[in-house]
């Protein structure tokens, strides 16, 4: 979420698409009952069934599955057109008047660049005019037909409400009445709040449909205010901050992009992630890029980073492509990966073509689940009528299933939508031979790091030298890494106008 919980409660209107926090978060949606209550607020649904949160609205839409992103196209066409754009706001925060590169087109539903062999777009002239100082050339009136602004409008003029009536389904009066609901908070003294969830986000389409409605909300000026924002309802516990750490492919911690095959040095890699100003005098908070990447690295490997090993750089993989659940399966599939560990996940159930995913762990040599119960990962080889209608005699995948504790017999941290962390303790210990996930973890990087040191390998340094300074290496606690994560002073930190007053000494706490 870009706001909280609790500040939906200050919103003029509340959009639903994408959701059904009636039934789905009726906790969290006592927020919008409030603002209905003491502020008079109208709660708008768009979705294709007429879902709990439609019943209690003070307008429902329906909507084709899928077609999301025609329908807000025609309220960002509507908007333009009707003048329901807070432009003051505009004009200060958002990109409108820069100006994109000449070359820059769009054309029989591809925009340029489009390498048809590769199925992908070279973004060369997707980008910014740029001065001799190296920031974007902008025009303030908005009239420069290469300015964000006009390219916008020019783009968005096809979804007219009958091209949205013929691909969403919605009826023109409808559509129409829901953009003027829309249109209504383009005031200072409005705002409108949008809460999407999975039906946004696991969508083959699910950025970019986010991506339209923080369009919507920065032309409305909804991005940044109290009763504003674009707000994701968490579908799973602790959703927020399994984000949060970034357990991602692509990611490290801290929200930073993972280093590619492309990204041979530390240098390359830095000046490739760290972002310059558009324009002078802006804040660039990206700039810290190579700091933070730094601190991951001495929280990782602490004195073994140096400057002059590039901190460690050399010891991350690279990634040679997509590495997501998707493609790894895909990879699966085609008996390009020989084990897989799967901790909290449950692929057979949750991803698509349940026969195919079979079929990939099939292929597997050895498959390890972590999990507190029996799920139907862990017995994918097993004949189960229709439902799993397999061969064991004719699957050879060992699997190994490490039973771990619930969530209520681990202390630790929870992560809100709202993302404030929580802090819980363990109600129980684990039910038989189950372990934390630390412990199994703990123990497999201890084992792992054992064999290393007596048989070595091509290249045991990540392994060897990662700093695992845990009281019980086997087990740390969960205290200890949130100690962790929060950071601590390497060295004396001093006050940039007296060097000689030391504000946090070497090995203490930083404040969270």
């Amino acid at each position: 979420m870009t706001n909280h919980w609790v500040d939906i409660k200050n919103a003029d209107l509340i959009l639903i698409m994408g959701g059904n926090a009636a039934e789905a978060h009726p906790c969290g949606f006592k927020w919008v009952t409030e603002a209905l209550e003491h502020r008079k607020a109208k709660l708008v649904v768009v979705d294709p069934r007429f879902t709990r949160s439609a019943a209690v609205a003070d307008y429902y839409a329906p909507i084709r599955v899928g077609t999301d992103i025609a329908f807000l196209g025609g309220v960002i066409n509507w908007m333009l057109a009707n003048n329901k754009v807070h432009m003051d706001y505009v004009k200060a925060y958002t990109n409108a008047s820069f100006l994109i590169r000449d070359d820059f087109d769009f054309k029989d539903g591809l925009f340029s660049g489009y390498d048809e062999a590769k199925r992908s777009y070279d973004k060369t002239t997707w980008a910014y005019q740029l001065d001799k100082e190296g920031y974007a050339l902008v025009d303030e009136t908005l009239e420069n037909p290469r300015c964000v602004w006009q390219l916008m409008k020019s783009h968005y003029s096809r979804y007219t409400p009958e091209v949205v009536e013929k691909v969403c389904g919605t009826p023109k009066e409808q559509f129409l009445k829901v953009a003027e609901f829309i249109g209504s908070t383009s005031t200072p003294d409005k705002v409108m709040t949008i809460c999407y969830a999975l039906g946004w986000t696991q969508h083959s389409h699910g950025s970019q449909n986010i991506r339209t409605m923080a369009m919507i909300q920065l032309l409305l000026g909804n991005i940044g205010r109290a009763g504003g924002g674009v707000n994701a309802l968490r579908g799973h516990s602790n959703v927020q901050g399994i984000t949060d750490m970034c357990t991602f492919s692509a990611n490290l911690p801290g929200y930073m992009v993972a280093p590619t095959d492309a990204d041979t040095t530390f240098a390359d890699f830095a000046t490739r992630r760290t972002p310059k100003p558009l324009r002078p005098n802006q804040m660039n908070f990206g700039q810290n890029f190579p700091k933070w990447f730094v601190s991951l690295q001495k929280a990782w490997y602490g004195d073994a980073a140096t400057k002059e090993n590039d901190w460690a750089y050399d010891w991350l993989p690279k990634r040679d492509g997509a590495y997501d659940v998707m493609d790894t399966f895909e990879r699966i599939h085609q008996g390009k990966i020989n084990g897989f560990v799967m901790q909290g996940f449950n692929p057979l159930a949750a991803l698509p073509n349940k026969k195919k995913v079979g079929a990939a762990m099939a292929k597997l040599k050895w498959l390890v689940v972590i999990e507190p119960l029996k799920n139907e990962t862990s017995e994918f080889w097993k004949n189960y009528g229709e439902l799993n209608n397999v061969k064991p005699e004719e699957i050879a995948t060992e699997v190994i299933r490490l039973p771990a504790s619930c969530f209520a017999e681990d202390p630790g941290t929870f992560t809100n939508s709202g993302r404030v962390i929580q802090w819980h303790w363990a109600g129980a210990d684990p039910a038989g031979e189950g372990k934390t996930d630390r412990e199994i973890i703990g123990q497999i990087f201890t084992r792992l790091r054992a064999a290393y040191a007596k048989d070595g390998g091509k290249f045991p340094d990540p392994v060897l030298k990662v700093t695992w300074a845990y009281a019980n290496p086997s087990h740390p606690s969960a205290e200890e890494i949130l100690r962790e994560v929060n950071g601590r002073a390497l060295k004396d930190v001093t006050d940039p106008k007296d060097p000689t007053k030391v504000l946090v000494p070497a090995g203490q706490q930083l404040p969270g």
